[in-house]
């Protein structure tokens, strides 16, 4: 018996990478799917492909149904119309996986405005569209039977270069940083009512976003630890997907994690570290200028680099 026998998910960007592995992990555990993809380039441009019709095969032979879905997440109608597509098809809505994104990489000098208008669109207000449609529809579910708790699963996407940062992606950093924000707000206004679940997770892992648009890393995503383990291998992270989509995590709701290879964390959003107080006083320029270099700043932690998070998983 699969964790998510009998389950209803809707996957964005599910026809190549991490959404395609979704996918896969959750429809070997009795998962029916919505599979959305554009089918563009990783930048959101070039003659689209029915890729989602490829995966929607590949987990048809897993036992499981399956529809596919084209319409990009940036139209707020057609992101309702996914939602409506996977109650007429399958009879309801359980989970949705928030994964659909593009890159536009440069430097913040240099971008244009349709550049960052594209990123953000696509990351963030798709994150919103879908979410909004879900969220009302599991909202009305507990309204028309109170004795459920918890009945949707909502899990969106974030990025340590929203979180840690990440040179030449302005852009892409806050949409991601927004998403991971838009969840711990969204996971409150949902827990009072117990309509759904709301997380985040951030992979670490080798796709056309962290390869192709992101050549710098290619290399270093192709190694395999000294173990011989293929740390960013993007099959390590969905078993995270399938946990946080499944009943056992119906207390869990409000949480950022990072997976990759065989480490797992969760973070913390931003939080205090130091602090000086004035005795009552209003503070001036003049005496905030002589204490934040000697005492505020004194002693602060050192900010984790994505050098440092590709280190704790492979020698750089």
């Amino acid at each position: 018996m699969g964790m998510l026998d009998g389950k209803v998910a809707i996957i964005t960007g599910a026809g190549r990478g991490l959404g395609r592995e979704e996918a896969l992990a959750m429809a070997k555990e009795g998962c029916n799917l919505v599979i959305n993809d554009l089918g563009a380039g990783f930048d959101g441009s070039g003659q689209p492909t029915r890729v989602a019709d490829e995966v929607v095969a590949e987990v048809e032979k897993l036992g499981v149904k399956a529809v596919a879905n084209y319409d990009s997440v940036t139209d707020f109608n057609k992101a309702k119309a996914m939602v409506d597509q996977a109650i007429s098809e399958f009879g309801k809505l359980d989970i949705l996986v928030n994964n659909a994104g593009i890159l536009r990489d440069r430097m913040l000098v240099n971008m244009s405005e349709e550049e960052w208008d594209a990123v953000i669109a696509v990351h963030l207000k798709g994150t919103f569209n879908m979410t909004r449609h879900a969220n009302a529809y599991f909202r009305q579910l507990v309204k028309d039977d109170p004795k459920l708790q918890f009945p949707g699963r909502i899990i969106n996407t974030a990025s340590d270069a929203g979180l840690l940062g990440n040179m030449g992606q302005t852009n892409y950093a806050a949409a991601k940083a927004g998403i991971a924000a838009f969840t711990v707000v969204a996971a409150m206004e949902n827990k009072r009512g117990k309509y759904c679940t709301v997380n985040c997770v951030v992979p670490v892992a080798r796709t056309r976003l962290t390869t192709d648009a992101t050549p710098k890393f290619a290399e270093t995503m192709s190694r395999l630890d000294e173990r011989g383990f293929d740390v960013f291998d993007p099959a390590n992270f969905a078993p995270m997907i399938v946990f946080l989509a499944s009943d056992k995590a119906t207390k869990i709701t409000g949480e950022v994690f990072r997976i990759a290879g065989d480490r797992c964390w969760v973070y913390q959003g931003w939080h205090t570290v130091n602090e000086i107080i004035n005795d009552g006083n209003r503070w001036t320029p003049q005496i905030l200028a002589e204490r934040v270099k000697q005492e505020l700043l004194k002693g602060m932690p050192r900010k984790e680099s994505l050098i440092d998070a590709f280190s704790a998983l492979i020698k750089m």
